[in-house]
């Protein structure tokens, strides 16, 4: 899906998503990505959902984001209670949905400001 772009400039920006790609301004990338309004950690989670840990969370709580988006592929899939504990002590809300949700959603929170993280799984 192609989306179109707001002039939120040194922002990043989601602007176009598929099964096997985010483009984030434009920049293609193909591989699970952290997003962040001004930052992008990749490789990230290369292992999938099932393998995810706390630790690929961590950069979300040393960054002192407010919510986190996590896109969890093509479908929804929510990860087991006990791995989102640390995101939960730090105070940091957590959304699951799947990535194409995710990247739509990060946009929104983006321009309004908000100091989201979208961590976004291609598989």
């Amino acid at each position: 899906m192609k989306l179109h772009r707001d002039l939120n400039i040194g922002q990043n920006v989601v602007t176009a998503y598929g099964t096997d790609h985010i483009d984030i301004n434009g920049q293609r990338h193909e591989t699970s990505l952290l997003l962040l309004p001004r930052q992008i950690l990749q490789p990230w989670a290369d292992a999938g959902f099932a393998a995810l840990g706390a630790e690929d969370f961590r950069p979300v709580i040393e960054l002192g984001c407010e919510i986190l988006l996590l896109g969890t592929g093509r479908q929804q899939r929510f990860p087991p209670p006990a791995l989102l504990r640390e995101l939960m002590a730090a105070r940091i809300g957590v959304e699951v949905m799947d990535t194409g949700a995710a990247c739509r959603t990060f946009n929104i929170l983006a321009a309004e400001g908000r100091n989201a993280a979208a961590a976004l799984l291609l598989e």
